[in-house]
């Protein structure tokens, strides 16, 4: 009983860090996809931001993590800086950006 305890204890303290890997992993997966989709990965960028200042990012949201309370935003660097990131570049979770 002891060691359950103590093992629960233990996971409690590490999900704040399980937390910040798995928006890098979602970031990670995205940029698979948009790679994939025939972006070069020196086109565009993808920020982890609060979700308060996603408006604010000056790009496309098109994931989240940490429970909805982060955003990744995708940015077309260079000449095309209007063009839009591909539909299928954000997790199934997300919708079109309004």
């Amino acid at each position: 009983m002891k060691k359950r305890i103590a093992a629960l204890f233990i996971t409690a303290l590490t999900l704040p860090v399980l937390a910040q890997a798995s928006c890098e992993s979602v970031r990670a997966d995205i940029s698979k996809k948009i790679i994939s989709n025939g972006v070069a990965e020196s086109d565009f960028s993808l920020d982890i931001v609060p979700n308060d200042q996603a408006d604010q990012a000056g790009g496309q949201v098109v994931g989240h993590c940490e429970n909805d309370s982060q955003k990744i935003v995708y940015k077309k660097n260079g000449r095309d800086a209007d063009s839009n990131v591909p539909d299928s570049a954000g997790s199934s979770q997300d919708g079109p950006a309004q």
